[in-house]
Parts: C-alpha cells; structure tokens; sequence
C-alpha cells in the first residue's frame, strides 16, 4: 500500500544543540510541520514554509491526533520531543494513536532516538548508572499513586538505582516529598542522592548529597533525581562536585 504521510517523532536532546543527533537535526529540517510542546518547538531553527503546531503540556494525544490529520494530507511532520521521544514522551503517544486509528497501514511512522535527560545527568555525576537502575515517573497524572508506591518499593527492595522524571509540578508539589519518606524508611541514610537540574543549560545546577541530608523542596520538573544503590559510593573530587558511582561488579548487597 503506498504510505500518504510520513511522521518522525523526534528527540531533541535535554540540552545544548550540540547534543542533538544529526538524524534528529536533518529530520526537523525536511519537515514541513513541526508538533510539540512550545517550549520544545522553541528549540528548533525557523525554516521558511515549515508550519508550526504548539500546545501545551498535557495534552499529548491530541498532538499525536493532529499529527496523523497532518500526515494523512500528505505532510511529513516531525514531532518533537525533550531529551529521548521513547522515554515518557511522545513516542508513546504517537503509537497509541497510530494503533486507535488503523494508521498504520497508511502513514510512514519513525522514532528517531535522543539522549535522555537521564543519561544527561548521569554523565556530569560521573557514573551513577554504571549498574543495575531504573527510571521511574512520579507523576500521577495517568497512573494512581498507589501504583508509583508499590514501584518505589520493588525498586528500593531490588536495589537498584532510582532516577525520577517529573518529580515536582506545581499541580503536584508534594509527591517528591511523599517518595523520598517512603525510601527513606526502605534505605540507608547514606544513599548517595543527585539533583541535576537543567543539565547542559545555563542555569545548571547540580547538587550531590545523601538520602538521609536530601533537600527535595529544590526539586522542579527541570530536575533529574537519581537515587543510588546500596553499592553506590561518592567520590570526592577536590574543587569540583564529587562523583556517584555505581560499580559494574555487585557484591550482591541488600538495600
């Protein structure tokens, strides 16, 4: 069957441009319509006869939806997405939309990676996802509480290393709260703790401590929180922040 459209759902990378793919680059340059969140579309470079669709936050099927109007007239458009599009982003979205809508059979869909906001973090604090970890979105929004409870706790009872997204909104300000007294009770006080906020922009800030000295009124949606292991261990480094890392080879510890 001869395709109609074409989307590509697009990474951009939590950061800097430099930080962009090329393929991510040459995908948001052959667009003709571009779909996202405005902050995001903000981030790519103005091309004469390229149409712009904005929105807000939260309304991420709706932005998949019109990219399959958009597409099905025979636009190539590139959603975009902060950090990696497949990881609690629009990657998601586009395929439940795609799959509700049959459109598969129609439209060229493609999923074009970016660096995560995760491994962006990871890389200034040195190796903190070095072993076993997790990513966990403490956002209720589209899932129950109850459900991120009972996750927290597999993460904390399996000892893995812990890095939230969306920890902190200002419709939820208290659930990081509610996160961090729940492993607090699961693990040792002196679990290495990492707050990367806005991580390769400038207004970056990065914050190492421990699970027992933990700050969490710091925490905004712009912050990466990367919880550590009963393996992690911090590093010190003399005028810099000090390093986590997580070693390749467990000892097979408890948390």
């Amino acid at each position: 069957m001869r395709k109609t459209g074409e989307i590509l759902v697009v990474g951009l990378g939590p950061g800097p441009d430099v930080w962009r793919t090329p393929e991510a680059s040459a995908a948001i340059e052959r667009a003709t319509d571009l779909v996202g969140y405005e902050p995001y579309l903000a981030r790519c470079p103005e091309r004469p006869g390229q149409t712009r669709h904005g929105s807000d936050n939260r309304v991420e099927l709706e932005r998949a939806r019109l990219a399959i109007d958009l597409a099905r007239a025979g636009r190539i458009v590139a959603v975009v997405s902060g950090g990696d599009p497949g990881v609690f982003a629009m990657a998601a979205a586009v395929v439940e939309a795609v799959e509700a809508d049959g459109a598969a059979g129609d439209l060229e869909v493609t999923v074009l990676p970016g660096i995560s906001a995760m491994q962006a973090a990871a890389a200034r604090l040195g190796a903190p996802l070095g072993h076993d970890f997790c990513a966990i979105s403490l956002s209720d929004n589209l899932k129950p509480w109850a459900l991120v409870e009972k996750r927290l706790r597999a993460a904390a009872e399996g000892d893995f290393v812990i890095a939230f997204y969306n920890p902190a909104s200002k419709a939820r300000p208290t659930r990081i709260f509610d996160a961090f007294e729940l492993l607090c009770g699961l693990k040792a006080g002196a679990t290495p703790v990492a707050f990367a906020r806005a991580v390769g922009r400038p207004d970056e800030r990065i914050v190492v401590t421990t699970l027992a000295d933990a700050d969490p009124s710091i925490v905004d949606m712009a912050t990466m929180v990367i919880i550590g292991s009963s393996e992690s261990r911090l590093i010190d480094r003399p005028g810099g922040t000090p390093w986590i890392l997580s070693p390749r080879q467990s000892r097979g510890g408890a948390a």
